[in-house]
């Protein structure tokens, strides 16, 4: 009986990494060779694992069983050196629904949710993982227009998301 709820259990935490926050929705119509490359992180909702990087991007490579490989670069400035985690990504439902699970740490996943995307140029997205905790505001370029910027973050912030706290990357 132990067994079987603590597996239960699991099952439950694992799946919950996956999940979609409260009022948002995966964007349709996802087309994964034009998000492919590199995009630089404009900002961020803190976390740990990030904490003290600037210059942030992070690239997407096709992997040879069809996922994707992910290379997050950031500058540490109070060691004043490069860090890197390498991950991988696959699909959670459909190649056309932006909504893939990560892993940088072996067998466990978290969501990442593309919930805005610039559909004619993929030059912008907004990202989140499995809550209102995680958003990431990303660029193809090292800089967005800050009416860009502004429209992403009323966004968020109807969202739930608490846009107030957003760390804004240097890429100087």
């Amino acid at each position: 009986m132990l067994k079987r709820s603590l597996l239960s259990l699991v099952c439950i935490v694992l799946a919950s990494c996956t999940s979609v926050p409260e009022n948002v929705s995966p964007i349709n119509n996802f087309q994964l060779n034009r998000y492919l490359g590199t995009w630089y992180e404009i900002a961020r909702l803190d976390h740990p694992f990030e904490r003290g990087l600037e210059q942030i991007s992070a690239t997407y490579t096709v992997r040879d069983d069809g996922g994707i490989d992910v290379l997050n670069k950031g500058f540490d400035t109070e060691k004043g050196e490069w860090r890197e985690a390498k991950g991988k990504a696959y699909f959670v439902e459909d190649a056309s629904i932006g909504h893939l699970k990560v892993s940088f740490f072996g067998p466990f996943y978290a969501s990442y949710v593309i919930a805005e995307l610039d559909q004619d140029d993929y030059q912008y997205a907004l990202v989140t993982g499995p809550d209102t905790d995680y958003m990431w505001i990303l660029s193809r370029t090292p800089e967005l227009a800050p009416d860009t910027l502004e429209k992403l973050q009323i966004k968020a912030k109807q969202w739930g998301f608490a846009v107030d706290e957003l760390i804004f990357v240097s890429h100087q």
